[in-house]
């Protein structure tokens, strides 16, 4: 079953991961620019989502699985942004080669680093850091981003923690952090992380999804409102 949004639908059964709430937090949340790079595009929802708030941007959105990038570029070529989005079928660490620099990198990354791996061979892919360890990642945005770029990611919390040492070793300064909770009074369980080039003022909050009756916080609902019918 396809997912419907106000500006675009997005189909997904060729998918291995589903539209969620990590995706549409990113999509929602990271800064733009005029040339946007999204990596593990999947079904192409981050880059919709950036193309609908930055109208002047031009999106490369890259995936290494065939089936996804399929999923993305009719997702895109159904879509009123299909002048702005480019699929790519590589792997980043191939498309790192190149010499072009983008003003915002988004990535909402495979994450599973030593858990129980799927028999479905895509799923895993999409699931686990095999095959884009998150020194790889770091590494290859590093080369991509231009100076005065952004490099936007959501990841569960404990991920976060094994990334964000790779990161600064790297070079990258952390701007901004929002940590997620479900409601008020949960542990956060992911976390959205702004990295920068250049050292920048830093930033933390801690938001959450809904409140203690079940309803959508009135955070969740501003920074999703030009997307949820």
């Amino acid at each position: 079953m396809g997912f419907t949004f106000k500006q675009f639908h997005i189909e997904q059964d060729k998918c291995a991961m589903k539209v969620g709430t990590d995706g549409v937090l990113l999509g929602s949340w990271a800064k733009g620019g005029k040339r946007i790079l999204d990596i593990g595009t999947g079904t192409g929802l981050i880059a919709l989502m950036m193309a609908q708030r930055f109208p002047d941007a031009n999106i490369d959105a890259i995936e290494i699985d065939e089936n996804a990038v399929s999923q993305a570029t009719e997702n895109v070529l159904c879509s009123p942004f299909a002048k702005q989005v480019t699929v790519k079928h590589c792997s980043l660490q191939t498309y790192s080669e190149n010499k072009k620099q983008y003003d915002s990198i988004v990535c909402n990354p495979p994450y599973f680093v030593d858990s129980l791996k799927s028999n479905d061979n895509n799923r895993t892919i999409a699931r686990h850091t095999d095959a884009l360890p998150f020194n790889e990642l770091i590494k290859c945005a590093y080369q991509l981003l231009a100076p005065d770029g952004h490099f936007s990611l959501v990841l569960p919390v404990e991920s976060y923690r094994i990334l964000e040492p790779e990161a600064i070793l790297k070079g990258f300064s952390v701007t901004k952090k929002v940590f997620i909770k479900t409601t008020p009074s949960k542990q956060p369980k992911r976390i959205l992380v702004e990295l920068s080039k250049a050292p920048d003022q830093y930033f933390s909050t801690t938001e959450y999804l809904q409140d203690s009756a079940g309803n959508k916080s009135e955070w969740y609902k501003e920074i999703t409102k030009d997307f949820y019918k």
